[in-house]
């Protein structure tokens, strides 16, 4: 089975320098061209089925792929991006002042935000969501997620983990199950 990883592309959020994690915000008219060559890119992959996050910027960045080539939506919840607590979605200049111990830990895995989802918690949770679409078929597929919820997928397959995943970045794997790549 083929499996597409795909970043969504850039966000409101970004330019705006917010903190990122589980909450809406829109593709930028960048984020749209990125996904745009992203679609191209993935034109003639035969990708039979797109699996969603629920949050905005990941499903326009499928409908736009969508558009290119055709192929159904769904959303899973299960691939959303891990929640920060109190300082998801926020300005990075304001959480920094407000909390400034979550800002200073929020590289660190083991560290939950105040009303945060944990590391654990979240892993499991993208994790469990791989292997319900890769367990109920065998079909060529794109994951249209977020850095977060595509490296927790790469680490459960003990596939390379790039440091960042850039906007509309494409990861292509060979999966013989929900278990491993070949």
């Amino acid at each position: 089975m083929k499996i597409y990883l795909v970043r969504h592309g850039e966000t409101t959020g970004d330019i705006e320098d917010r903190i990122g994690g589980s909450y809406d915000d829109h593709l930028t008219s960048l984020g749209r061209e990125q996904l745009a060559k992203t679609a191209q890119k993935l034109a003639d992959k035969n990708i039979e089925i797109i699996f969603s996050s629920p949050l905005v910027r990941a499903r326009e960045s499928a409908q736009i792929i969508q558009q290119a080539i055709g192929s159904p939506i769904e959303i899973v919840d299960g691939f959303r991006e891990r929640h920060y607590g109190v300082i998801t979605g926020m300005l990075k200049s304001e959480a920094k002042a407000k909390y400034p111990e979550a800002i200073e830990r929020h590289s660190d895995l083991t560290y939950t935000h105040p009303d945060g989802e944990s590391y654990p918690d979240f892993y499991q949770r993208v994790v469990n969501a791989f292997a319900s679409v890769t367990n109920e078929n065998d079909r060529t597929m794109a994951i249209i997620g977020h850095g977060g919820s595509l490296k927790c997928i790469l680490k459960e397959l003990k596939q390379p983990i790039p440091d960042k995943l850039e906007d509309g970045h494409i990861i292509e794997l060979d999966c013989c199950s929900a278990e491993g790549c070949c």
